[in-house]
């Protein structure tokens, strides 16, 4: 019997007795408890879970159907595998054919996006428990009414990652695929339970649908002040994107995913999925307290007796999650929608030393470096890095971005000029040297960049040009020493700066190199110069 009688799932080829949907999290809590082995609750009454082998994404399993009516919109690359609609077809079958062999599966309707005019209808379609309050927390949640009157949804995920693909399947480099069709709205998930493949998967729809309707879509945090001014937070893993963006003095709109449209901003999701390795109440009280009943804790470590859930301990994964309704947020704003952003931030944490701790951006400099998406890495994040390396991410989250970077940072360079929105580049990097000779800028003086942003005292301070990178440096900060703004006074030795900034200079260069050939001139040439 199913838990709706009136809900059929014959449309998705699913002829499953028991089918689950829209459950509260209290009975999935039941469910998991009886049905999926090794889930626990912990002694915060979040629920703990494990993904299985694959404890993050398989970025080079993903793929994306090769289509006459959608090819040449594609930025076909090793981000963007192309995939033929048979293969498709194939692991789709296999992925129905496994979840038609459960007992029991779980449905979750929701919607991706809060602006009404914009908004997806998405529908999940899982086997574990724990998947269906993963998306119960992550999609926005239908009313009562709005759930009766869903209809067919715009988008369908089969998530069977219980089960692998066949690895001898054409197209295939692993017992793993994420397979995407945007002709046929379908997002099918085999060989992997990490829930994250879901979330990300409804955002690469958005990243592909959006621009379609000149909407810009963005991998980036929001915040709005008692003023009604917001502010955009771009950044890679560790430049401290969440903890700057997790201001108690503003309202949040939105942790990861948002977009840019004619009326303003709207985030795309309807909860949070924060890292919560080192996690403590002291140093992020919000995402602590948000973590309680309904929040599922993927892949952390506890005390089996207690059930204290110990975040320090990464022996099974560094990438340990928590998934939570974005209203356990204290200081949310409801609904998650904000104006036109006035203050667009770039975060880089420059290990090299070399970057100011902030500069301002004219329109073509915040194309370069949205689309170059630059930080780097330091030794001890990854086995074998011994000294700093640059990672480029084109719009601070190419993994995720379906049209060549030049789109995205077309329309973004469009809403800063219509809107006046200024772009800071702001470095929570290194100073007075590079890793292990200098010291990190510390967050207070970060802290106070940001505030001197958001109240505008930083605009009004005079700025001088940086005669590599050429954007504008403010002299100086409230609450910043002024020896700080100038990272070349730090360095104990001058010449050796130059020589790391041309270092650094030159990296930024080849890396541009594969943007070129779509790419005005202006943009080019609003890039560092060797020449400083």
């Amino acid at each position: 019997m199913s838990t709706d009688p009136n809900f059929d799932m014959s449309i998705h080829d699913i002829h499953v007795a028991t089918i689950i949907r829209n459950a509260v999290p209290a009975r999935l809590y039941e469910e998991a408890m009886w049905y999926d082995s090794g889930t626990v609750i912990s002694n915060q009454g979040a629920l703990v879970v494990r993904s299985g082998e694959k404890t993050g994404r398989s970025p080079s399993d993903k793929r994306i159907v090769r289509h006459p009516e959608s090819e040449d919109d594609i930025w076909w690359s090793d981000i963007n595998i192309e995939l033929d609609d048979h293969t498709f077809l194939v692991n789709r079958e296999r992925a129905v054919d496994y979840l038609n062999t459960r007992e029991r599966i779980y449905v979750v309707d929701g919607f991706a996006g809060w602006d009404p005019q914009h908004r997806l209808k998405v529908r999940i379609i899982c086997s574990r428990p724990y998947h269906a309050l993963f998306m119960h927390n992550m999609l926005i949640r239908p009313t009562a009414d709005e759930l009766n009157d869903f209809g067919t949804p715009d988008y369908v995920v089969f998530n069977a990652g219980a089960f692998p693909a066949n690895k001898y399947t054409s197209h295939m480099t692993s017992s793993t695929s994420v397979d995407l069709s945007y002709e046929r709205k379908e997002f099918v998930i085999l060989g992997t339970e990490y829930a994250g493949e879901m979330k990300k998967g409804i955002f690469t729809v958005m990243n592909y649908l959006m621009p379609k309707q000149g909407v810009l879509s963005m991998h980036c945090s929001a915040n709005e002040g008692d003023d009604g001014k917001v502010s955009l937070f771009f950044g890679l893993s560790g430049t401290g994107k969440t903890t700057l963006s997790a201001d108690p003095h503003r309202q949040l709109i939105g942790d990861d995913e948002h977009c840019w449209t004619d009326d303003g901003i709207f985030n795309i999701e309807g909860g949070c999925y924060a890292k919560c390795i080192q996690l403590s109440r002291e140093g992020e009280p919000e995402i602590y307290d948000a973590i309680r009943f309904g929040t599922v804790l993927e892949n952390v470590m506890y005390d089996p007796e207690s059930r204290e859930v110990d975040y320090d301990d990464g022996s099974l994964t560094e990438n340990t999650r928590a998934s939570y309704p974005i209203e356990y947020i204290p200081n949310v704003k409801l609904p998650c929608i904000g104006g036109h952003p006035n203050n667009i931030i770039f975060l880089t944490c420059d290990a090299f030393g070399v970057l100011p701790p902030v500069s301002k951006l004219s329109p073509e400099q915040a194309m370069y470096h949205f689309m170059s998406g630059y930080t780097a890495k330091v030794a001890g994040t990854e086995m074998g890095i011994k000294e700093p390396q640059a990672t480029f991410s084109a719009c601070f989250g190419a993994a995720f971005m379906v049209w060549h970077p030049s789109k995205y940072a077309q329309l973004l360079a469009k809403r800063i000029r219509e809107h006046q929105a200024d772009v800071w580049l702001v470095n929570t990097g290194w100073q007075g040297g590079g890793y292990g000779v200098g010291s990190r800028i510390s967050i207070p003086h970060t802290r106070a960049i940001i505030e001197a942003i958001h109240d505008g005292s930083l605009a009004t301070h005079p700025r001088v040009e940086n005669p590599m990178f050429k954007f504008q440096v403010p002299i100086r900060c409230n609450h910043v020493p002024d020896g700080l703004m100038f990272p070349r006074n730090n360095w104990p030795n001058p010449q050796a700066y130059d020589a790391k900034a041309k270092q650094l200079a030159r990296l930024f260069q080849q890396n541009f190199k594969q943007y070129e050939a779509e790419t005005a001139p202006e943009i080019i040439q609003a890039g560092p110069t060797l020449e400083g």
